[in-house]
């Protein structure tokens, strides 16, 4: 992907938008806001047409805006479909890279546990993997959604090693399925990545990989 941003450099000080990309589905879902609100958001199906036409969905969504007023990008880092989610992971570094602003990849299962609060519980999200197993990960919500706590990391699991750790968590959970419109979390992505820019972090756009679980085939 080239970028034209010729004549397009300002000061740093006007830039003041976040931009987010969720390709872990057949589904595209893009989100941008101003860092103090005003978030507008999209979801299109695009499936097989995804690496031909993101692009061009994205040069037509930010605008009026241009790649110069980006202050970072966000992306939905996986689990979910391999090729998808390389796709959104690439070119998130891509436009990183080229635009030298930080990138945030932010897990898809903590973009679903985030648009479930507010919860006074823990939040424990599975999603079906290939194979009969599933992608599962559980957050515990920090005080005025100030951000989501990690009690357990992106992980695969068999649906017998899920169930006893479930059984054995030793706090109040919320189980929470994972199944469809996962692209309309964008705006979680989104928000999440714009709490980790409040707290002064800044990952360099080589630092964003994906998170697979399983290899495509076996």
């Amino acid at each position: 992907m080239e970028l034209d941003i010729k004549n397009e450099q300002k000061d740093t000080e006007q830039i003041k938008y976040g931009l987010a990309l969720h390709t872990t589905t057949p589904e595209l879902g893009l989100a941008m806001s101003r860092l103090a609100g005003d978030t507008r958001y999209g979801v299109w199906n695009l499936e097989r047409s995804l690496s031909s036409h993101i692009h061009q969905y994205l040069v037509e969504f930010i605008y009026p805006q241009t790649w110069a007023d980006l202050a970072f990008i966000a992306v939905a880092k996986g689990p979910g479909g391999f090729t998808g989610t390389r796709i959104g992971v690439v070119t998130a570094r891509t436009l990183g890279q080229q635009l030298n602003i930080p990138v945030f990849a932010i897990s898809t299962l903590a973009a679903v546990a985030w648009d479930h609060l507010p919860s006074k519980s823990a939040l424990a999200v599975q999603m079906p993997a290939q194979r009969g197993q599933v992608f599962a990960a559980i957050y515990e919500p920090l005080p005025d959604t100030s951000g989501l706590n990690v009690l357990l990391p992106d992980s695969v699991f068999t649906q017998e090693a899920w169930q006893e750790k479930l059984a054995n968590l030793e706090t109040s959970y919320q189980l929470i399925e994972a199944k469809s419109g996962l692209a309309a979390t964008v705006t979680s992505v989104l928000d999440l990545a714009y709490l980790e820019w409040q707290q002064g972090k800044r990952p360099d756009w080589s630092q964003a990989l994906p998170f697979y679980g399983q290899h495509p085939v076996e």
